[in-house]
């Protein structure tokens, strides 16, 4: 075992703290990486304050970080798609059973025995998987994704997370050229999804509570911008859009969206709210509407969506910090004060002591 350092959080209210926690040596089929950058998502803040405890209790010390960019440092015996000094990455998920339905479909995100990058049993330790806040990480190379060269690393560490959980449910749709599209919310999730439909051709709508970012959503892409609080404009637009990507994860009225939907039209939800939603059984009824909801990828399709990325020079737009500023970055987020996402420069860390 290697000694590595962290950040962790050691109880529910306690604030993210200098740590020192296990690394594995690498297996044969392992992959041993150091950390560039790691994003921060807000599922971390979630788990870090235990807010999932009915579905996902906190355990502790908890290390999180699920959208890692690093360089190989070694590889086990067996490992044939990966070199020393590769450029990857690593995202949600760090192992499954590979025998289930799901693993057969290369949707490993439903797998029943899915490893999650932190909070999940590790089978090589015991205890539970610490993430990318740290220096180093191991991970089987079935995890392991390559990450295209001409992509800044600060800014593709979020496509670990927020790009695959917008990415997937675009493309899983269908052909979106000359579609219209509408992208509810512009944060960290909603930012790429803008991006991302745009990409596939679509015609892009933002709806936003807050007018003050019509010109960052044109700037993203965006061809409108709908201020959701205001009825005469939501009107407007009524019985007009084929797909509409729900990135909100406060409480919000689903039926208002529904509303916009035209004939066989589909609203995806991958944010999160805490509470239940209502919707009117009639605004699905009248024109055969459609509500799903979409979790992640496939390490399959994430290394389709990076390379995609790759191809259309998509990254998430960041704010880079130093991991001394984490609890800080933690409030700002709470705050929707970062465009759109903060990446933590691992080399800050070389410095704390254990």
């Amino acid at each position: 075992m290697k000694p590595t350092k962290a950040y962790s959080a050691s109880s529910a209210t306690s604030l993210l703290a200098p740590d020192t926690i296990q690394r594995r040596e690498p297996t044969e089929r392992d992959v041993a990486i150091d950390i560039l950058y790691c994003g921060i998502c807000h599922s971390d803040l979630h788990t870090v304050r235990d807010e999932w405890a009915s579905v996902m209790p906190t355990t502790y010390p908890c290390v999180p970080g699920h959208e890692i960019v690093g360089r190989v440092t070694k590889v086990g015996a067996a490992v044939t798609g990966f070199k020393e000094g590769d450029l990857v990455g690593v995202g949600c998920l760090v192992d499954s059973d590979h025998s289930c339905g799901s693993c057969a479909k290369n949707v490993e995100q439903f797998c029943p025995n899915a490893a999650f990058t932190y909070n999940s049993p590790d089978a090589h330790l015991g205890g539970v998987t610490y993430g990318g806040y740290s220096e180093r990480i191991v991970v089987d190379e079935r995890f392991v994704l390559r990450i295209p060269s001409n992509l800044d690393p600060a800014g593709a560490a979020p496509l670990l997370c927020a790009g695959i959980t917008t990415y997937s449910p675009i493309k899983r749709w269908g052909n979106l050229e000359g579609k219209k599209v509408g992208v509810v919310g512009l944060g960290g999730l909603g930012h790429m999804g803008v991006k991302f439909a745009k990409a596939f051709g679509a015609h892009v709508v933002v709806f936003t509570t807050s007018p003050g970012k019509a010109d960052d959503a044109r700037r993203l892409g965006a061809d409108d911008v709908i201020v959701s609080t205001d009825p005469e404009q939501m009107a407007a637009q009524a019985w007009t859009f084929d797909f509409i990507l729900d990135t909100v994860s406060a409480d919000h009225d689903l039926n208002a969206y529904l509303r916009l939907l035209g004939l066989d039209g589909e609203i995806t939800l991958v944010g999160a709210p805490e509470n239940p939603m209502a919707v009117s059984a009639f605004a699905l009824l009248f024109g055969r509407k459609r509500i799903s909801g979409s979790l992640i990828g496939g390490i399959a399709e994430t290394q389709e969506m990076l390379d995609f990325c790759g191809e259309h020079g998509i990254i998430a737009d960041v704010e880079v910090i130093p991991i001394q500023l984490l609890n800080e970055a933690y409030e700002r987020m709470l705050r929707s004060d970062v465009k759109y996402r903060f990446s933590i420069d691992m080399a800050s860390l070389k410095g704390e002591s254990r």
